[in-house]
């Protein structure tokens, strides 16, 4: 599999990829022989130091030598302390330049993905879309208003309804005042009005009669008032 990929790049493409991470191991593996090498070196000095306080006055040699051992040491620990600050500088250095690579391939590969999910799309289009939209909502709107505007059925004259209406309203009140009582004023045949003068070939109509009448009349145009 690895030569399939090695014929289109991509075994190079990938080991590349793959070398910091396998420079910053091999730094954390050289940092940790040279801890233990300082801790080594630390202890080392330390005896040396304890064999020179115990042999100073009894053995001279012996402190001298050890002091001789002791000043070795801490040369070397200096060296092995100075590799892994130098290690240890390395380290970040690489750690920092793969997250700056990380990153801007990371900001590579979200260009790529903005570039084709807009493909052709610009402003303008954009404004040309949202016109025509509104154009397309303007001519639906008056399409439905024209077309709530017609009149379905046979053309009624309004005259003719507003006749049918006072017949029904006339109709209501005289059912209810047949439910109540009441005569409407309209259905009182009016007294035929008398000239001047008397009326040849006919005898006055008797004032009681007359009187029984307006009565009446006054009755019923009582009851129309309550």
């Amino acid at each position: 599999m690895s030569g399939i990929w090695g014929w289109f790049g991509g075994g190079a493409a990938q080991k590349r990829k793959d070398t910091p991470k396998n420079v910053i191991l091999d730094l954390r593996t050289q940092l940790e022989m040279l801890q233990k090498r300082e801790a080594h070196l630390t202890r080392q000095i330390e005896e040396q130091d304890q064999i020179a306080r115990k042999n100073v006055n009894t053995n001279k040699a012996a402190a001298k030598a050890a002091l001789r051992r002791k000043k070795i040491h801490e040369h070397n620990l200096e060296q092995t302390l100075n590799h892994i600050g130098t290690i240890e500088s390395q380290m970040n250095a690489i750690e920092s330049a793969n997250i700056n690579q990380e990153t801007f391939m990371a900001m590579q590969r979200a260009s790529e993905a903005m570039k084709s999910i807009h493909g052709k799309l610009t402003p303008a289009k954009v404004d040309e879309t949202m016109d025509k939209l509104q154009e397309y909502n303007r001519i639906n709107e008056e399409i439905a208003e024209a077309m709530g505007s017609i009149n379905v059925g046979p053309q009624v004259d309004d005259t003719e309804l507003e006749d049918e209406l006072e017949e029904l309203q006339q109709q209501e009140l005289e059912d209810k005042m047949l439910k109540t009582g009441a005569v409407p004023v309209d259905s009182i045949q009016r007294l035929p009005t008398v000239a001047n003068g008397e009326i040849k070939g006919k005898a006055p109509a008797a004032p009681v009669a007359e009187d029984d009448e307006e009565a009446e009349l006054r009755k019923l145009q009582a009851e129309m008032a309550i």
